[in-house]
């Protein structure tokens, strides 16, 4: 089900001042990431970098570490903000991390610029690893 436009007006705003916390000194690309639970919660994260680049955490992979710590399970969309003319969606890592928690969840992303992004996680990572392999 499609995020309804009051939902996506307060996860933007979530994502960019979740983007203006971004720790980026070496690749100097904000990411801010705003993760809504099927109860209304939202939670965000943004990217930080590690001297040691294998370290750096991705803001979609943060918001959902958020959200996994706060006990909740349940996901109706995650917006991706970067700060670049147009927008982008999640790395390949923050796909993986995304199946394993929400197999069915609307992926929006936004930028500076007037295009958006807005697919399902299956698009993004067809004939996908996940639990379902597992059981």
């Amino acid at each position: 089900m499609p995020t309804s436009d009051s939902k996506l007006a307060s996860l933007e705003q979530a994502a960019r001042d979740a983007a203006r916390n971004a720790w980026c000194p070496y690749s100097r690309f904000p990411v801010g990431a705003a993760l809504l639970a099927v109860d209304g919660r939202i939670f965000t994260g943004c990217n930080v970098e590690n001297a040691s680049y294998g370290l750096t955490i991705c803001a979609e992979r943060n918001a959902f570490g958020q959200a996994i710590a706060a006990g909740c399970r349940e996901f109706e969309s995650l917006l991706v903000f970067t700060a670049t003319p147009q927008p982008t969606a999640p790395c390949g890592a923050c796909r993986q991390v995304i199946i394993e928690f929400a197999p069915d969840i609307e992926i929006i992303s936004l930028c500076d610029g007037p295009d958006k992004i807005r697919v399902s996680i299956g698009d993004l990572l067809p004939l996908s690893f996940g639990p379902h392999n597992l059981s």
